[in-house]
């Protein structure tokens, strides 16, 4: 075996270069960093290595595997054989899944090699929602598993309506709706592939939150609630369009923590990042929508950076390199928008705010890397970022890849944030051509 020492991410290219933070952090300790990512990101990973600038270049080496998001185990094959190749070259002395698609895949190639990872149950579980419900029953809604056989004459038996269709294996909402009665159900399973196991669960009211939670050797080093909104008041889809980093302190946050704290238990989840979706109940209780053991998504990482003053990337690559983890609490409030849009084609995005321009970064485009601030800086915005490229088509607030335009700030008061949202909000201008 060669003695380079070299760390393994597994995930979609795409969420790896919008967090490039894990990559500058493996490099300034000298790590060689292998990434395994799907076969559709082969162009963008390639482009990216090539281009001497940007993320991309951390790369030392980059392989692909095929497979479906929707169908249990499909890349795990081609994962086992890439990393059996790497190990004639390489010392792997780590591996993280920095996004949802090779969770499982992580946690067994962690457990093969003897590092640090969520644990074979746990990144099973975290990467199916009916397995979830399974183990999790105490915390889970009332639901019924659709597996592909059994769509014909669905009984939803102890389900009440409204309820909620969804798949049990996707990412980002993708497939996530509202049925509004039983009547309803039989058209909608039309619409999903013939492979694919969904869940029908009771619809739970009440407001939206995760806790993030960082694991080292079964106990939790760091966590904290993030307040959510989504678009779901207006739609039949479960878009979010806001996280709030912390979520106000109380009762409430200190029952998401606690409910978080047991799921971690139950399944087991020996070290990482765990990313716990949860709603508060009209009776307050906790009730789990799906548990993640990998990076949050969206703006949360950049948020409890500016929320905590450190980079939470830092503090997973401890984790995942059996180093001595902890991390700091959050000493401001920070939030991150995405703001409704016009239907039509993307022409321009305008700002009024002294200073301050519009980035635009494409999905695959690396975030602009965002500094924090101190404790008791004033309210700030820190950037808006533009997601789509002039020409796209702006529709429906379906999944998460529909969103255009977002903005990040962050304040010492909750007060103080909400202010500055409006503000922002009344600054920025989507034109479209409709």
């Amino acid at each position: 075996m060669s003695e380079a020492h070299a760390f393994l991410l597994l995930g979609g290219y795409r969420v790896i270069a919008r967090n490039w933070g894990f990559l500058a952090d493996l490099a300034g300790r000298g790590l060689r960093i292998l990434l395994i990512t799907s076969e559709q990101w082969r162009a963008d990973t390639t482009a990216a290595m090539a281009r001497g600038e940007g993320p991309g270049t951390y790369l030392t080496d980059a392989a692909f595997v095929t497979g479906e998001v929707g169908i249990e185990g499909s890349f795990t094959s081609g994962v086992v054989a890439h990393v059996q190749r790497w190990q004639q070259e390489y010392d792997i002395v780590g591996v993280y899944a920095a996004g949802e698609m090779l969770v499982e895949q992580t946690g067994i190639v962690a457990d093969a090699l003897g590092l640090p990872g969520p644990g074979v149950r746990a990144a099973r579980v975290c990467r199916n929602k009916y397995l979830q419900r399974f183990y999790l029953p105490q915390w889970s809604p009332r639901l019924v598993v659709v597996p592909p056989q059994g769509r014909a004459g669905l009984d939803v038996g102890p389900v009440r309506f409204p309820a909620v269709l969804k798949p049990s294996g996707r990412r980002s909402s993708s497939g996530v709706r509202a049925v509004r009665d039983p009547e309803a159900l039989p058209a909608l399973l039309t619409e999903y592939p013939a492979a694919e196991t969904l869940l029908v669960e009771e619809y739970v009211t009440g407001a939206e939150y995760s806790v993030e939670a960082v694991v080292q050797h079964g106990r939790i080093v760091f966590e904290s609630a993030t307040q959510k909104r989504t678009t779901e008041d207006g739609s039949d889809w479960f878009v979010e369009m806001a996280h709030t980093v912390p979520a106000p302190p109380g009762a409430d946050h200190d029952r998401l923590l606690a409910a978080n704290r047991d799921i971690v238990g139950r399944l087991g989840l020996v070290a990482g990042i765990v990313h716990t979706e949860l709603r508060l109940d009209r009776d307050g209780r906790p009730v789990l929508m799906e548990v993640a053991a990998r990076t949050p998504g969206d703006g949360i990482m950049p948020l409890y950076h500016l929320a905590t003053g450190r980079a939470l990337e830092q503090t997973i690559m401890e984790v995942a390199l059996d180093e001595p983890a902890a991390h700091p609490p959050p000493r401001r409030f920070a939030r991150q928008v995405y703001l409704p849009q016009p239907r039509g084609t993307l022409q321009d995005v305008k700002l009024r705010w002294p200073g301050m321009e519009p980035q635009w970064v494409p999905e695959g485009q690396p975030w602009p890397v965002i500094a924090p601030g101190e404790a008791d800086d004033p309210p700030a915005l820190r950037h808006v970022i533009v997601l789509k490229e002039r020409g796209a088509r702006l529709g429906e607030l379906r999944e998460s890849g529909d969103r255009g335009v977002t903005f990040l700030i962050d304040a010492p008061t909750l007060d103080d944030l909400d202010e500055l949202e409006r503000q922002v909000s009344a600054a920025i201008d989507i034109i479209v051509d409709p």
